[in-house]
């Protein structure tokens, strides 16, 4: 479909996909909750002290959610008590005989309650997260249940139920994992395999501690009683205290970097908004070309400063509009903006993406030149596109702007660059509607 084509004769999409998806999460969540409350009440609670202590544990976690770089939520406290009331063998001294359906309703019930502070506060938690909770808690339940009843039938030794314990909650952080990124990948059009890949690595660290203190809760119940969680569980706690430092730290580093790209704009060598613009715009080309975590950040923080080289220029550029200044302007402007990012001494990457933004896609009669960093590409596609639209919103300005971009496909812009950011403009343009 040509971006030129009438915006009227397009058909726009009736629903958000990340909407959707997140909605179809929650669809399938609060069924298998209500099923599962709803045999609890048929079939009675079991166990109570423990259904008490476990709830009270997973409200508390719940009431203690986790906020996480790149936009992500997690109460690790909760998802360790619900694990380790999936996978309880006994408590107590007691064998633990309940069933899959109690665990996942005294889960969901314990979330609600923890939930209700912030439900007053207006400060609810994703859908997503609330969700994936109930349904991975609902997997872990379901695997270890009728097993446990296996290895007791069998008379397997309580090392090896251990074995199955911390195989079925690897399994459920996994599949936490994956559904985290279905909802993400529909939500920023990134490949799923790649959005996969980010969330086992950003929860490597944080899901080992989660899975690791519910083995130890579980195993050490039989023994220690109600003990095991505030003995165990205070070592979570310790471990969430610390991802809410490096949490804030990272937030505090973006928020410098953010207010360090406003300085061309307070200068008035760049429009008001356009540094963010051209973040914005670049970040979800890159997500939709499927850039991992780490290249998206080098990408927003490269985007960010791509313009503070103007500050060396003796005269602003009319509108700040690099893709009219001549070739040695551009240059000088991206080798001055380098120069300055590299004495951070820690954003040498960041660096070598502005250095390289002004480079062509390719030159007249040679190939394409390796050596230029994907993310320059992107925001040398992002800053021309957004010297052309500012912050218009008008559908037609932003698709000629991108046919305009088209005109210069292969020797100056990257064609795959540019047929991504058709896409975006096209979706953007058909909602609208």
């Amino acid at each position: 479909m040509s971006a030129m084509e009438p915006v009227a004769q397009r058909t726009a999409p009736s629903v958000d996909p990340g909407l959707a998806t997140s909605v179809l999460l929650g669809i399938a969540a609060l069924l298998v909750a209500v099923m599962s409350v709803t045999a609890l009440v048929v079939g009675g609670l079991v166990q109570v002290a423990a259904a008490v202590v476990f709830g009270g544990a997973i409200a508390v976690g719940a009431f203690l959610r986790l906020r996480l770089p790149g936009e992500r939520e997690a109460w690790p406290i909760a998802t360790a008590g619900a694990m380790a009331y999936a996978v309880l063998p006994s408590f107590g001294g007691v064998d633990a005989t309940y069933e899959a359906y109690q665990v996942v309703a005294v889960t969901s019930i314990a979330l609600l309650i923890g939930m209700l502070p912030h439900m007053v506060a207006s400060r609810l938690p994703s859908l997503d997260l609330a969700a994936r909770q109930v349904l991975t808690t609902a997997l872990a339940a379901g695997l270890f249940r009728p097993l446990l009843w296996l290895a007791r039938e069998n008379s397997l030794s309580p090392w090896r139920i251990a074995v199955v314990m911390t195989a079925v909650v690897v399994v459920a952080l996994a599949a936490d994992a994956a559904l985290a990124a279905v909802a993400r990948s529909a939500r920023t059009r990134a490949p799923f395999a790649q959005c996969l890949t980010d969330e086992l690595a950003a929860g490597l660290g944080l899901n080992a501690a989660v899975a690791a203190t519910a083995v130890m809760i579980a195993l050490a119940s039989g023994s220690m009683s109600l003990w095991a969680l505030p003995v165990f569980g205070l070592q979570m706690a310790l471990v969430q205290q610390a991802f809410k430092r490096y949490a804030s730290i990272r937030a505090t580093y973006r928020q410098t970097i953010r207010a360090l790209s406003r300085v061309t704009e307070v200068g008035g060598y760049t429009e008001t908004g356009h540094a963010r613009r051209v973040c914005d715009i670049a970040l979800a080309i890159g997500r939709e070309m499927g850039m991992g975590e780490k290249e998206l950040l080098d990408l927003e923080y490269a985007a960010l400063m791509h313009d503070i080289g103007q500050l060396s220029l003796e005269a602003p550029i009319p509108g700040g509009a690099t893709v009219v200044a001549a070739p040695y302007e551009q240059r000088l402007i991206a080798d001055k903006g380098a120069d300055v990012i590299v004495q951070t001494g820690v954003l040498d990457e960041v660096a070598k993406i502005v250095r390289h933004i002004p480079d062509p896609y390719r030159r007249p009669q040679e190939v394409v030149d390796t050596t230029v960093p994907l993310a320059s590409r992107i925001i040398r596609a992002a800053n021309a596109f957004d010297d052309l639209v500012g912050g218009s919103m008008e559908a037609s300005r932003r698709l000629e702007a991108v046919e305009r971009l088209r005109l210069g496909m292969v020797y100056d812009f990257d064609p795959d660059v540019v047929n991504t950011l058709s896409r975006i403009v096209e979706r953007s343009a058909s909602f609208s509607l």
